[in-house]
C-alpha cells in the first residue's frame, strides 16, 4: 500500500473509532441526562400518551385524566373541585411542569417509578393499556371543604392536623386556582397560567405552607410553654408579678394591652384569658432571646418543615432586648406558617408530644397493591406531658370563657387561643386575625387547627381572631369529629 493510502486507511480508522466511542458515550453514558431533557419532545409524549395515576382522599380520586384535543400529548391532568384542593396537589401541566404532590409523587403518578417495573414489564405482555400509580393521602375531606368555605372570598389558610400521629386532615389557602385551567399545552393553557401569575392577589401562593405571618397572640402558647419548662413559673393560677404599665426595656414606650382587661399581676390562666400583651411580653423579656429561641426551636420554628412538600421556615429571630419582649407576643421579626402554629395546638393537645407532620398515607399500584405505607414519626418534645396539661387547661378557659367562646362545640372540649396580629408600615394595615386550637374526645385529641385570615371586608376595629378565625376553626375541627362517628 502506498504512502497516501495508507494515511487515508489510518485516518478513515481514527474517524470510524471516534464514531463508535461518541455512539457508546451517547447510549451509555448520556442517555438518562438525554431522556429528561425538556427538549426531548419523544419523551414528553411518551409521558402524556398513558392516563396519569390519581391523589386519593377517603378513598375517592380528587384528579382525573382528560383526552387532549390537536395534540401529540394524548392525556392533561384534571381536577375535582381544582381550586379546594390545589394547596394540597399543587398543578401538573403539560406546558408549566408540576408542583407540590404532583411533582415529589411524579414517578408513582406516571407508572415511571423503579417500584413499578413490574407492572410496567406485564403491562408490554398483556397489552393491557399502561396507567400511573395512586398517591392516597392522610386529607379529609369534609374538613378541607369546612375550611375552604370558611375562609370563602377572603384572603388566609388554614392547616389541620391528627395530634396523635402527624396526618395533615385540611391545607387550604384562598384566594385559590383550577390546575386544570392550564393543564394542557394550548393558547387558553398559556392565557390561563398568565393571567394567574399576573394576579396580585397571588392565587397560587399556598399561604398555608409558603407565607409566614406574625403569629400575633397565638405565640402566647409558645412563650407560656418556655416559661413553664425553664421554671419561671410552675402554678398557672399564682401571680405572675407582673406590673401595669410594662416599660419595653431599654426603652420610654409602654407595652400596650387592648382595651380594659385585668392584666395587673395576672395568673398565667388570666394572662391567656384575657390576651395580656404585658405579662407575656415580660415574660419573654425574663427568659431571655436564647431561651425563647430554643423553646421556639422544639415547635419547628427556624426549620424548613416537609410533609413531604415544603414548607418554609418560620423564625423566631436573634433579638435585642425590646425586640425579644415584642417578640414573645408575636409580633417584632417573628414569623410563622400556618401549618407550624397547627403544629404548636398538635404539641401541647398530644401531651407534649409532637409528630412530624405528613400527607402521604399510602402508595399503590395500578393494580392497588400498596407499594408504601407510612410510619408515623416523632418530630420532637417540646414540653413534658404535666406542662402541656397545664397549657390544655389555660386554652380551655379561653374557649370557655375568654377570647376564644365562638370556638366552642357542644359537648366537645376544646383548647384554643386568639391572635390579631400587627401588620403594614407603622401598622397600618389591616390586622391579621389568628386562631389556633384543638379539639378533644374520649380517643384523645383527633384534630389541632390553625387559621389566618390575612384581610377582610370588616373595618379595622371588628377584626379579630375570636371574630374571624374562630368560627373557621370550629367547623374545621367539628368535621374531623363528626366524621369519626
Amino acid at each position: 500500500m502506498n504512502k497516501p493510502l495508507r494515511r487515508i486507511a489510518i485516518f478513515c480508522g481514527v474517524l470510524i473509532f471516534a464514531l463508535l466511542a461518541r455512539t457508546n458515550y451517547l447510549q451509555y453514558v448520556k442517555a438518562d441526562a438525554l431522556n429528561t431533557r425538556d427538549e426531548n419532545r419523544r419523551v414528553r409524549i411518551e409521558r402524556y400518551a398513558h392516563e396519569r395515576g390519581n391523589i386519593i382522599v377517603d378513598g375517592k380520586s380528587i384528579t382525573g385524566s382528560a383526552e387532549t384535543k390537536g395534540s401529540d400529548f394524548k392525556y392533561k391532568r384534571v381536577w375535582k373541585d381544582g381550586p379546594m384542593w390545589a394547596p394540597v396537589t399543587g398543578y401538573s401541566s403539560q406546558a408549566f411542569g408540576a408542583t407540590q404532590l404532583e411533582n415529589l409523587e411524579d414517578g408513582i403518578l406516571t407508572g415511571n417509578d423503579d417500584q413499578l417495573f413490574f407492572n410496567r414489564t406485564m403491562s408490554m405482555f398483556t397489552g393491557e393499556e399502561r396507567t400511573g400509580g395512586n398517591v392516597v393521602t392522610t386529607l379529609n375531606g369534609a374538613a378541607q371543604k369546612a375550611a375552604f368555605e370558611g375562609l370563602g372570598d377572603k384572603k388566609g389558610a388554614v392547616a389541620a392536623l391528627d395530634p396523635r400521629t402527624g396526618a395533615i386532615l385540611a391545607l387550604a389557602s384562598t384566594p385559590s386556582y383550577d390546575p386544570s385551567s392550564f393543564a394542557g399545552n394550548g393558547v387558553s393553557d398559556s392565557k390561563a397560567w398568565q393571567s394567574l401569575k399576573d394576579d396580585k392577589n397571588k392565587p397560587m401562593l399556598n399561604r398555608a405552607l409558603r407565607e409566614t405571618y406574625p403569629p400575633g397572640s397565638t405565640f402566647k402558647v409558645v412563650t407560656a410553654a418556655a416559661a413553664l419548662e425553664n421554671g419561671l413559673y410552675d402554678d398557672i393560677d399564682e401571680d405572675t408579678k407582673s406590673p401595669l404599665p410594662w416599660r419595653l426595656p431599654q426603652s420610654t414606650d409602654d407595652l400596650p394591652n387592648e382595651g380594659s382587661i385585668p392584666c395587673k399581676n395576672a395568673s398565667l390562666r388570666q394572662a391567656l384569658r384575657y390576651s395580656c400583651n404585658t405579662v407575656f411580653g415580660k415574660m419573654s423579656d425574663d427568659l431571655g432571646n436564647q431561651k425563647m429561641i430554643d423553646q421556639a426551636g422544639k415547635f419547628g420554628f427556624n426549620k424548613e418543615i416537609f410533609t413531604p412538600v415544603r414548607s418554609n421556615a418560620s423564625v423566631y429571630p436573634e433579638d435585642n432586648r425590646p425586640q425579644n419582649a415584642m417578640d414573645g407576643i408575636g409580633q417584632a421579626s417573628n414569623r410563622a406558617t400556618p401549618l407550624q402554629m397547627a403544629m404548636v395546638a398538635s404539641a401541647v393537645a398530644n401531651d407534649g408530644k409532637l409528630m412530624q407532620p405528613y400527607m402521604v398515607a399510602e402508595r399503590k399500584a395500578p393494580n392497588l397493591d400498596v407499594i408504601y405505607t407510612h410510619e408515623k414519626e416523632e418530630f420532637s418534645r417540646p414540653l413534658s406531658a404535666e406542662n402541656a396539661q397545664k397549657l390544655q387547661e389555660m386554652m380551655e378557659t379561653v374557649v370557655k370563657e375568654g377570647t376564644g367562646t365562638n370556638a366552642q362545640i357542644p359537648n366537645v372540649t376544646v383548647g384554643g387561643k386568639t391572635g390579631t396580629a400587627q401588620n403594614g408600615l407603622n401598622n397600618k394595615g389591616n390586622p391579621y386575625a389568628w386562631f389556633i386550637s384543638y379539639a378533644k374526645t374520649d380517643n384523645g385529641s383527633p384534630v389541632a387547627v390553625a387559621v389566618v385570615v390575612e384581610d377582610s371586608s370588616a373595618t379595622r376595629e371588628n377584626i379579630s381572631g375570636g371574630g374571624l378565625a374562630a368560627p373557621i376553626a370550629k367547623a374545621v375541627m367539628k368535621a374531623v369529629i363528626d366524621s369519626e362517628k
